[in-house]
């Protein structure tokens, strides 16, 4: 089926129906990025990942009401603090000069975060209205961040011409993660910087990240799935690409909520609510660095 058919498909959809998909492909584990839909001997699903999302929510990705500003709230703090103490032990602390890559660049949350401390920032993402959203909100604040409209698997930049390249909240919904990593490795220069985090597939992470912030009406973000939980991606898994690509592993630490309260639960269930909003409840659920990666994780690696 063309792809033009099949965008125009799903975005006549209803954000309910969008949870229906139709596997492309026999034994296919990623779905399709275009329409989350695929067609396996006919047979309808209910299991998908509706990136459609961020350009029908991508106009507000700065506005603390937006379920996407959950990411920034502390996660962007949270994620940078672990980045600049790599940045720090593998590049010091002047970055003046150097280039750095943003593979899925969003509403420019992390993005202006690197540009302030140094870096001629490029940022690629394939939604169209989040990167409108992110180039509005760099030009309010007077930042020099050049924007493109792409996709992990084929990069609109040149080989070896980035300093550091860095991808967050991303691998979990792609389509060809070794894709994605082999071209991470082709834009890198040899020696540079490949800073990361997402989703772990296990028991912890699938309660966590999809039947709380997913599937359960009082606590979920959206009426529509932004995770399919089979293609969250074990550290092991990741390594073994990585290595395929000529990328060696520095670490990799956990990342999650610090926040030991149990009133944090009610808070969940006051922002699906509406009583909360999610820019005060990432801050509440204090997102960073912590011991375990059973739900998500961060880390690093060296291009060879």
């Amino acid at each position: 089926m063309p792809e033009d058919l099949i965008r125009n498909i799903f975005q006549g959809l209803s954000d309910r129906d969008r949870g229906v998909i139709v596997k492309i492909g026999l034994g296919t584990r990623r779905t399709c990025q275009t329409l989350a839909c695929a067609l396996d001997g006919g047979e309808v699903i209910r299991l998908v990942i509706d990136n459609d999302v961020y350009n029908r929510a991508g106009e507000s990705w700065w506005e603390e009401d937006n379920p996407l500003n959950l990411l920034h709230g502390s996660l962007t703090p949270g994620r940078f603090a672990y980045f600049r103490r790599v940045l720090a032990e593998h590049r010091g602390s002047d970055y003046r000069g150097l280039r750095a890559l943003d593979i899925g660049s969003g509403g420019g949350f992390l993005a202006e975060e690197f540009t302030r401390i140094g870096f001629g920032v490029v940022g690629v993402d394939p939604s169209t209205v989040s990167v409108d959203t992110a180039r509005r909100h760099a030009a309010v604040g007077d930042l020099d961040i050049d924007y493109r409209i792409g996709v992990g698997e084929r990069l609109p930049v040149s080989d070896a011409s980035f300093d550091v390249a860095y991808c967050c909240d991303v691998l979990e919904h792609v389509t060809d993660l070794d894709g994605v990593i082999a071209e991470t490795a082709r834009v890198l220069k040899p020696g540079g910087l490949y800073l990361f985090d997402t989703i772990n597939r296990t028991f912890v992470s699938k309660l966590v990240a999809i039947k709380i912030m997913q599937e359960w009406r009082m606590t979920r973000m959206f009426d529509t799935p932004i995770h399919d939980w089979s293609m969250c991606v074990r550290p092991e898994e990741l390594d073994l690409v990585m290595q395929r690509h000529g990328l060696r592993l520095g670490e990799f630490v956990g990342l999650g909520p610090r926040s030991k309260n149990p009133l944090r639960l009610l808070d969940l269930v006051r922002a699906g609510g509406g009583r909360l909003n999610y820019g005060e409840l990432s801050r509440r659920l204090d997102f960073g660095q912590i011991r375990t990666t059973a739900i998500s994780y961060m880390g690093y690696a060296v291009k060879q």
